[in-house]
């Protein structure tokens, strides 16, 4: 196998593994998965099948739905002991819930993506469902991935534009123009704000968590129903957002 080839094996693996761990608990189907990856069906078969043979993955004899395997989870034990700040955030994202009624999250960043890692549900009935543990959005979609794209140095921001086409999967409203003015708008606020543009009815605000070198590595975040995101409110949950923020970044960059 020359490099090149063992290279694109590896990344649509990888890419699997991925959009399996972006499914919700029930796990995802083949053909699913290979939509997710843009690979032909009997191409993600094949490598979900080998994946699952070194534990990587599981499948439902069943259902015949793919999830994350047992190895993953020996793996990803190891490598929490170095990223894995959930432990640290918990209290933060459990007040958050508790003080907006709002369901709270922490997302991470990784490379252009988001992933939701701690997720928290407050007390008000009616949720967006929006975010889940696992999903992944690309930079600027989402609070999430806005708020630490608006606080990445401007070059950042250009090569970020330079390599991404939002609006081919997520909609006009998704431009880099349209982008780059919600990015003007939370570098003014300090806090990121989607006016449902994900899910018709569900808000979002979200605020950049800095690691200990000063760049936007997390980011917590609040989600719920239209109704409950008035001006006023925005603006109170925003502040709120941005203090505890500030609390888990002053926390991360003196731990250890």
């Amino acid at each position: 196998m020359s490099s090149a080839s063992g290279n694109q094996v590896i990344d649509r693996a990888a890419a699997l593994l991925r959009a399996v761990a972006a499914t919700e608990t029930g796990g995802a189907t083949t053909s699913e998965l290979a939509r997710a990856t843009d690979l032909a069906r009997p191409t993600a078969h094949r490598l979900l099948t080998a994946l699952a043979q070194q534990g990587m993955v599981d499948r439902d004899s069943t259902s015949g739905m793919w999830s994350l395997g047992p190895e993953l989870y020996l793996l990803g034990a190891g490598a929490a002991q170095r990223y894995d700040i959930t432990a640290a955030a918990s209290d933060i994202v459990e007040r958050l819930a508790r003080d907006t009624g709002e369901s709270a999250f922490l997302s991470a960043r990784r490379g252009d993506e988001t992933v939701c890692v701690l997720s928290r549900e407050g007390s008000f009935p009616l949720r967006s469902h929006v975010l889940y543990v696992g999903i992944r959005f690309p930079l600027g979609v989402a609070t999430a991935g806005l708020a630490i794209l608006s606080h990445l140095p401007d070059r950042e921001v250009n090569e970020y534009f330079s390599r991404s086409a939002l609006e081919s999967y997520w909609g006009d409203e998704h431009s880099e123009n349209e982008v780059r003015r919600r990015i003007a708008r939370t570098r003014r606020d300090g806090y990121a704000t989607n006016p449902a543009l994900l899910v018709e009815g569900s808000w979002g605000l979200g605020a950049a968590v800095f690691d200990r070198a000063g760049r936007p590595a997390w980011a917590l975040s609040v989600t719920g129903v239209q109704t409950r995101f008035g001006r006023d409110r925005r603006a109170m949950m925003g502040e709120l957002l941005l203090d505890q923020a500030q609390a888990l970044s002053v926390r991360l960059q003196n731990r250890g």
